[in-house]
């Protein structure tokens, strides 16, 4: 087995094979130094990527488990046994009639944190319903809010729904648990929902809307480019730059720069139609690499739109090795940072059942090593 660093070294997690929110959750807690064991499944699920370039994968390790075999279940139950965190992402109900549901799992383990990542939860009406994360950001009231006013709300990918309401939050909710367990012993239930999630990322919001501070429709808010000095806007090469001069320092800086000559004070709401007009006119003249070299490494908050291969790219991001590049796939690189145990990028993204024999060797289940329970050792 390949020597461990990070705060998470000696951690065992087994994760259910799934796609979305609980690769992801699982990949932060690998990437943090955790031993994550994926038991994927004979048949990969039909939306999965490319298993050797799926991100969401490095730094774990694989074996092949049918749950629905005759001997499935107890294989699972062994590795449970040796674990201090599970995540699944079914439908509520599914691992129960498995059999590793659990009241199953804590009776093998009585200090083990069981992570459920649902998007609708494991109670109420629509629990047993299909979802994706953009049906579960729009009921959660945070896809209303993106997009400009008088058009449809905008779809950011699946990262606010999935990753941000279900990932982030499941993560947390396994450390607080293992917290717990490590100084009690006893383990419990983790229920992260999507919608729970995407829900309590709108704290600060529902402040605002009790002062009367955000108004529930788009681009009519300061934060949802109502504002004309927290907007988008386009360049003469169809590009966009990208503006967030809220405190009137960073709007003096941000007006000296574009040389917006007559600008309105910037909390004249009444003028707020006049200034985006002025702004984007300034903005139509020049290039988005123009601007960005006007504006770059000022304190006029104002940043080029970048797609992801840019982003890479980019002078900051190259400095501080956001991105990586690890035996020949360029991706992120762990996150956060720790001073004193980084995460690291230990393993390429795991092929199903490529760590077999070695997880049956480490773990203590020489059972998972059998021709029935895995593929490609």
């Amino acid at each position: 087995m390949t020597e461990t660093t990070g705060p998470l070294a000696g951690v065992r997690v087994v994760e259910l094979a799934g796609i979305g929110p609980g690769p992801f959750a699982a990949m932060l807690l690998a990437d943090l130094g955790a031993d994550v064991v994926r038991v994927d499944r004979p048949t990969p699920p039909a939306l999965g990527a490319d298993p050797a370039h799926d991100v969401t994968n490095r730094n774990k390790r694989s074996v092949v488990i049918d749950l629905r075999s005759p001997e499935g279940p107890g294989l699972l139950l062994d590795l449970v046994a040796r674990a201090d965190l599970l995540i699944e992402g079914y439908r509520p109900g599914v691992a129960e009639r498995l059999g590793v549901g659990p009241e199953e799992c804590l009776a093998r383990n009585p200090a083990l944190v069981y992570g459920r990542m649902t998007g609708w939860g494991q109670e109420g009406p629509l629990a047993q319903a299909a979802g994706h994360d953009i049906g579960y950001a729009a009921t959660a009231g945070v896809l209303g809010l993106i997009g400009p006013a008088g058009g449809p709300p905008a779809i950011p990918a699946n990262l606010l729904g999935d990753y941000a309401g279900g990932s982030l939050y499941l993560v947390v909710g396994l450390l607080a648990g293992l917290h717990h367990a490590r100084a009690t012993g006893a383990g419990q239930v983790v229920d992260a929902a999507i919608v729970d999630g995407a829900a309590h990322l709108t704290s600060m919001l529902w402040g605002l809307r009790a002062t009367g501070l955000w108004q529930d429709r788009r681009g009519a808010n300061l934060l949802d480019g109502g504002a004309p000095h927290y907007s988008v806007y386009e360049t003469a090469d169809g590009r966009h730059m990208a503006v967030g001069a809220l405190e009137p320092q960073f709007y003096t800086e941000f007006v000296r720069l574009l040389e917006l000559d007559g600008a309105p004070e910037q909390y004249d709401l009444a003028r707020w139609p006049e200034l985006r007009e002025k702004i984007a006119a300034r903005f139509a003249t020049r290039t988005r690499a123009e601007w960005a070299e006007v504006f770059e490494g000022t304190d006029a908050c104002t940043a080029p739109v970048l797609t992801l291969g840019e982003a890479a790219d980019h002078p900051h991001l190259a400095e501080r090795g956001t991105y990586t590049t690890y035996r020949g796939l360029t991706q992120p690189a762990p996150a956060p940072r720790l001073s004193g145990t980084p995460g690291t990028l230990r393993r390429p993204p795991a092929v199903p059942g490529a760590h077999t024999a070695e997880v049956a060797a480490d773990w203590g289940v020489p059972g998972l090593d059998t021709k029935e329970t895995h593929v490609g050792a």
